[in-house]
């Protein structure tokens, strides 16, 4: 389920997990039964700190997994929280959860770079947060950035034709006006055999 720009909730069937619920996505504020919060990076569209206490008290046992730079924030708040980095392996609520990437897309060489985790969850959806970080393998759902200060169009194509997924869903277009010119940008220049399919917020859908 995609809550807008960064955010969606997967549900592999033993577990909900949410990742990135950020400033510019809406509707996890009500969420409950997560059995982990997952973020990929320190930047207030992935991460509304504001919110994320109320949500954590909804959720008392789901467990918060954060990149390094964004336990930094979380220490300064005192927020229960647990850190993982690229490599690492582990499981929330019968999922298997695997973290790849570790650094965030450069904006500018003149902003300083921060930390960014990517989350394969039962090995089967792919959320890069934001980095273009081809895989060792094929994801069934690639979860595709589509706009951002970091990247242009034809970057998103070209991560699009690398990892050449079954299904793609565009995520990250809260910075559009009007997102449906690179969604159909996407759809017309996607690689054979992967399908790229819009997700209507807040609505499930069964890939």
């Amino acid at each position: 389920m995609h809550l807008g720009h960064a955010c969606v909730v997967a549900d592999t069937g033993s577990a909900r997990i949410l990742i990135d619920p950020g400033a510019f996505s809406s509707g996890y504020e009500t969420l409950e039964g997560l059995a982990a919060i997952l973020v990929t990076h320190q930047h207030f569209d992935h991460l509304n700190l504001d919110k994320l206490p109320a949500l954590l008290g909804q959720n008392p046992g789901a467990e918060l997994v954060v990149d390094p730079g964004t336990a930094e924030q979380l220490r300064e708040r005192d927020i229960p929280h647990t850190v993982r980095e690229p490599g690492e392996t582990f499981s929330v609520g019968g999922a298997r959860v695997e973290v790849v990437g570790g650094d965030h897309a450069v904006i500018h060489p003149d902003i300083p770079g921060i930390a960014n985790n990517g989350y394969w969850i039962d090995g089967s959806v792919l959320h890069p947060g934001d980095a273009f970080t081809v895989p060792e393998r094929t994801p069934d759902v690639l979860l595709l950035p589509t706009a951002a200060p970091w990247l242009k169009a034809s970057e998103a194509v070209d991560y699009l034709r690398a990892v050449a997924p079954p299904l793609a869903v565009p995520i990250h277009e809260a910075v559009l006006a009007d997102p449906d010119l690179h969604y159909t940008l996407f759809s017309n220049l996607a690689p054979e055999g992967t399908e790229v399919r819009i997700a209507p917020r807040g609505v499930s859908f069964t890939p």
